[in-house]
């Protein structure tokens, strides 16, 4: 990719020849925009999930990172589950997530017991996320397969994505993540090329993730791709143009756009507040790249309404009334599968299995997994 001229039809009128100059970076104290700013999430729906959540002993990163869309999403029957713990092995300047050694630490019996709690759930799709475990020997391929093919088994109706790392390019644990048939291969290139190294952990990088969604079209060709940027972060707009071109030549199916927000004083500052306008002009030209589907706003975040996405894009592809329709109707149907599971379970956990799985409070090791380290 590197050194291809930019398609000129595409970019026939580039981004910043519509946009003003970019204004002084937001002071840390500075207020946010006025659409920035949303309503704290509620609603009957919202309640009944996150009950369900802490019930079943699930982890959501909708709530752990404190996404603004968590009332829109779980209103729509989507969430994103992260499995394999809390603790990253990569230390991303942009990432709240705790960075650290897990010591090969794995709950082997997760993978059944997250499959049955998530069918138990009147979730119509749900994201699979995972911090990166460079620590294991296949970086938790397995165990992502595993539970993804576990809850298609359980609910044949749901749809799954898997939001996963670049597993350090080996296209062998990228092949097993993939062969567990999600019916979303997710991987986030994050930021465009000249921030990879100032941003993300030195062990990533802008080709790595290229090769992870051009591995995942030639192991599987209908599989539909998907990837996230963020901006605000001190690029420019020729940059994201140039990014969406680079993800679009590997056959990147779905793209989200959003505003990077600051989670720490600790962490890489906010450059700039992109606004709205902006964002529609990126979304244009992604449409014109021809991606799918595109969600670009300033709240948009990689897994925002992916229920919608997908029905919008590949279910319903130009059939607004359609997808209205079908959104509803695959609800209605998820709803209804999830409680007949949950009746089935008597409203708590049925198998050995599951009440293992409830009893631990932490991870066990599991030395044939670990990748070993010299001292």
């Amino acid at each position: 990719m590197t050194g291809r001229s930019l398609n000129t039809t595409v970019f026939a009128k580039p981004v910043n020849d519509a946009s003003p100059p970019s204004p002084p970076s937001p002071s840390r104290f500075a207020p946010k925009p006025a659409w920035l700013k949303v309503r704290a999430p509620g609603g009957e729906t919202y309640n009944q999930l996150k009950g369900t959540f802490r019930q079943l002993d699930l982890h959501t990163v909708c709530e752990e990172a404190r996404c603004p869309n968590v009332g829109e999403c779980w209103s729509e029957g989507t969430a994103t589950i992260m499995l394999l713990g809390d603790t990253c092995t990569r230390g991303c300047r942009f990432c709240a997530v705790t960075t650290g050694n897990p010591r090969g630490a794995v709950d082997s019996r997760e993978p059944e017991h997250v499959a049955r709690a998530i069918a138990r759930l009147g979730l119509q799709y749900v994201v699979i996320t995972m911090v990166d475990r460079d620590d294991l020997l296949d970086g938790g391929a397995t165990h992502v397969a595993k539970t993804v093919t576990r809850l298609h088994e359980l609910r044949p109706d749901i749809l799954i994505e898997t939001l996963l790392g670049d597993f350090d390019g080996h296209t062998d644990y990228i092949d097993i993540a993939i062969d567990g048939r999600p019916d979303v291969y997710a991987h986030n290139i994050e930021v465009v090329r000249r921030l990879q190294r100032s941003i993300r952990d030195v062990r990533c990088s802008y080709e790595k993730s290229l090769m992870v969604l051009k591995r995942a079209k030639e192991r599987d060709a209908k599989m539909i791709t998907k990837s996230s940027i963020m901006v605000g972060i001190g690029e420019t707009d020729d940059e994201v143009l140039e990014t969406l071109q680079d993800l679009r030549d590997v056959g990147v199916d779905l793209v989200t756009l959003g505003q990077y927000l600051r989670p720490t004083p600790k962490h890489v500052a906010v450059d700039r507040y992109v606004d709205p306008d902006a964002f529609a002009r990126y979304a244009d030209a992604a449409n014109r790249m021809g991606f799918a589907y595109v969600a670009s706003a300033p709240l948009v975040r990689s897994s925002y309404k992916a229920a919608e996405v997908f029905v919008r894009s590949i279910l319903r592809p130009g059939d607004t009334h359609g997808a209205d329709a079908l959104l509803k109707e695959r609800l209605a149907e998820a709803q209804a599968a999830a409680a007949r599971i949950d009746e089935a379970a008597g409203g708590g956990p049925r198998t050995t299995s599951e009440l293992a799985a409830r009893a631990t409070a932490t991870l066990v090791p599991a030395s044939s997994l670990v990748r070993r380290v010299a001292t």
